[in-house]
């Protein structure tokens, strides 16, 4: 059978993960006829969510640092953002803490931060603040200026270039933060930001240091009901603009014709489409859906040569009574910062050691659980697949009871006598069940020699009217990130719709 969906103009974007909720919603809004395939029962991609016993859990993103990018989404259609989901705010923004005993509240107050800062080393304080500045001048770069303009050309990156070599880019952002920062503690405090979108604090380009004005200039929130609130709000609103979203319906192929993809095959059927939007992870896409044509085979084998970030090892797990002296979001720092990094990197076994990032979200929205009770959810960057081909059904129960250990001997006392439900999420799952290559979570490592022009374009290079969305293409990972990217690829698929 074979559904044909012209019309003046249509698109198909394949996955309903940010990335591709934005593009179908700028898409429709600008009066293309747009379809979203996603494989999964459930939108969300990385952002699915389930519930069990009565408790909800978010599989993936749980900060949200840019409402401004999510507000223009609905501005485009004149609607508002808080007309389809209640953003709260967090503060602190996340509790640091270390063995040592030591703990730091990131908030987005100068004068707290400050008293903090100065209770570990005074003569940090103006470090910070030259810090500060420093991460305010490449956010205003980095972010504001370049984070939606494609990289189509070479050209484009040697304009950017000087402003770049001028904001020690070639640095890494531990590096850079070292500059500012003597404390090794708060160097840690500074710099495990580029962790959030995949990067290696010793190798991340120090533009990613920009992350820390995001924060400072916009907050930290979270969606009531939890980030599967924030999809399904954007599921709304792609389908009051009157677009399709189809799910349970993974693709087989993106068909090509004369050098322009024509139409994708779900399922035995053949859906024809003007022009076609991956929001599945870039080798994917090139492998198995285009692998069939020459572009999807050579693009592929070249992908694969490059670095991927690092895998995740995720516990969701709900207990019978709160925990009140959590934040909403703590960082867990392990005995190493530089060494552990390394190991998760670069490494071909599991470390010995961890650090942890812990999601506490009933201290903004107790909803999340049934009366009384708490949902959590709790990750350990580990090596992906590629290096540490480790068997998961092995490592990770063994994981889990360490990491169990670990929350109930320094955070969570009596975890496991007040656990309901549990499951983990492992490097095996994101290749499986999100198609991620290696396991790995963000995609390509956020290296400065993959980012920007260097990273796969946001238009492909050979098929005309193929492009890409979401972490793989510029700028890159984070929901910001991948919002970002669909403003950069909507507008080439906009003039590539114009007649």
């Amino acid at each position: 059978m074979t559904t044909d969906t012209r019309g003046p103009r249509t698109a198909a974007v394949i996955g309903a993960g940010f990335g591709g909720l934005a593009l179908a919603i700028r898409l429709q809004s600008a009066g293309i006829r747009t379809t979203l395939v996603e494989a999964r029962d459930k939108p969300g991609g990385r952002a699915y969510w389930w519930q069990d016993q009565g408790f909800t859990f978010d599989a993936g993103p749980t900060v949200i640092t840019d409402p401004t990018a999510l507000q223009e989404l609905f501005a485009l259609s004149g609607r508002r953002l808080a007309d389809y989901v209640d953003l709260l705010p967090v503060t602190p923004f996340y509790r640091l803490c270390w063995e040592d005993g030591t703990r730091f509240d990131y908030a987005n107050d100068q004068g707290a931060l400050e008293a903090q800062i100065a209770a570990r080393n005074s003569a940090d304080v103006e470090g910070y603040r030259r810090f500060l500045a420093y991460s305010r001048a490449v956010f205003a770069e980095g972010y504001l200026k370049l984070g939606t303009v494609p990289f189509l050309n070479f050209r484009s990156m040697v304009q950017a270039g000087p402003q770049l070599a001028r904001l020690s880019a070639w640095r890494s952002v531990y590096g850079m933060v070292s500059r500012f920062i003597q404390d090794e503690h708060l160097r840690q405090a500074f710099s495990f930001h580029s962790l959030l979108v995949g990067g290696n604090p010793f190798a991340t380009s120090s533009i990613y240091a920009l992350i820390h004005a995001l924060e400072r200039e916009w907050g930290v929130w979270f969606p009531r009901g939890g980030t599967g609130a924030l999809v399904r709000g954007l599921v709304k609103l792609f389908e009051d603009l009157g677009g399709r979203l189809l799910l349970s319906s993974p693709v087989d192929r993106i068909e090509v014709e004369n050098g322009r993809a024509c139409a994708l095959r779900i399922g035995g059927e053949r859906f024809a489409f003007d022009q076609v939007a991956s929001n599945a992870d870039v080798v994917q896409t090139y492998e198995r859906l285009l692998g069939h044509v020459p572009r999807g085979f050579e693009e592929a084998r070249r992908l694969k040569g490059k670095r991927f970030s690092m895998s995740l090892f995720v516990l969701h797990f709900g207990l019978a009574r709160p925990q009140p002296q959590l934040a909403h979001h703590t960082v867990c720092f392990g005995p190493r910062y530089r060494e552990l990094i390394r190991d998760i990197f670069h490494g071909d076994r599991m470390p010995d050691d961890f650090s942890l990032y812990l999601h506490a979200p009933c201290r903004t929205d107790p909803s999340l659980a049934p009366e009384g009770c708490s949902s959590h959810y709790v990750l350990a960057p580990v090596p992906h697949l590629g290096n540490a081909p480790l068997d998961w059904s092995v490592e990770g129960p063994k994981l889990r009871e360490r990491i169990f250990d670990e929350l109930e001997l320094r955070y969570m006392p009596n975890l496991r006598r007040d656990l309901v439900t549990s499951r983990m999420f492992t490097p095996a799952d994101f290749r499986d069940e999100l198609g991620a290559h290696l396991g790995s979570a963000f995609s390509l490592e956020p290296l400065l020699t993959q980012s920007a022009w260097f990273r796969p374009h946001n238009r492909d290079d050979v098929i005309s009217n193929l492009y890409i969305v979401g972490a793989g293409t510029h700028p890159g990972a984070g929901v910001p990130g991948v919002v970002g990217s669909a403003k950069a690829t909507a507008g080439l698929m906009l003039e590539g719709a114009a007649p």
